[in-house]
């Protein structure tokens, strides 16, 4: 019988110890090859146009770009490309955000290895995968009403520690519109006061404080 060909990888990580961590592990596996390493998402992208991998492992914060923008440009130029999001964030929208760009698995880095190397077989089956803990928390806020974009704005000025007053003035609405948008955005979350909701839009990836 003849012996299957190496699932070739490259890892796009802009955290050189995570990056090589991650390549130790793949590079114990029989069946992988890792044919390149990539610090940013300028670099990751030449060296897929360049190496073709099967697999594509992508760091959702890379320090010139997204994951998720990433991960469109790569499906640009290969409409077929497997990659898996590789990152510290596991709230329920940065995964729902990482398989709407065609992500086709999502791993937390901490996660023991042996899920990354599942996620990395089943993706170069075809299949996707997402662990179990992190599909059972989508799964809990899948029906959750989302915020619009101008609620989102105008909660990140909130998670900055701005005022109704100050939040008016550099999004140019009215305070009133404000607190009326502070209003939407407690119910939507389910909380009851402004604390409570940045702590839970940070838990859940949607927002993040630079």
């Amino acid at each position: 019988m003849t012996k299957a060909p190496p699932i070739r990888i490259l890892c796009i990580d802009d955290h050189p110890i995570v990056r090589d961590g991650l390549i130790s592990i793949m590079t114990m596996q029989p069946d992988m090859e890792i044919v390149g390493g990539a610090g940013s998402g300028a670099e990751g992208l030449s060296m897929f146009r360049d190496l073709n991998p099967d697999v594509t492992l992508v760091d959702l914060r890379l320090r010139d770009t997204t994951g998720f923008d990433l991960i469109r440009s790569i499906l640009k130029l290969s409409p077929t490309a497997r990659t898996i999001v590789l990152t510290s964030f596991e709230g329920d929208v940065d995964i729902e955000r990482a398989l709407a760009a065609g992500a086709r698995g999502y791993v937390v880095k901490g996660m023991v290895r042996e899920e990354l190397l599942n996620a990395i077989r089943a993706v170069h089956a075809g299949k996707q995968h997402v662990p179990a803990a992190i599909a059972a928390k989508l799964a809990d806020h899948l029906a959750s009403e989302k915020l619009t974009q101008r609620e989102l704005d105008v909660l990140k000025e909130v998670a900055m520690g701005k005022r109704n007053k100050e939040i008016g003035t550099a999004l140019s609405i009215a305070e009133d519109t404000v607190k009326m948008h502070v209003k939407s955005i407690l119910m939507k979350l389910g909380v009851n006061d402004r604390t409570e909701a940045v702590t839970i839009a940070l838990r859940r990836g949607i927002i993040h404080l630079n």
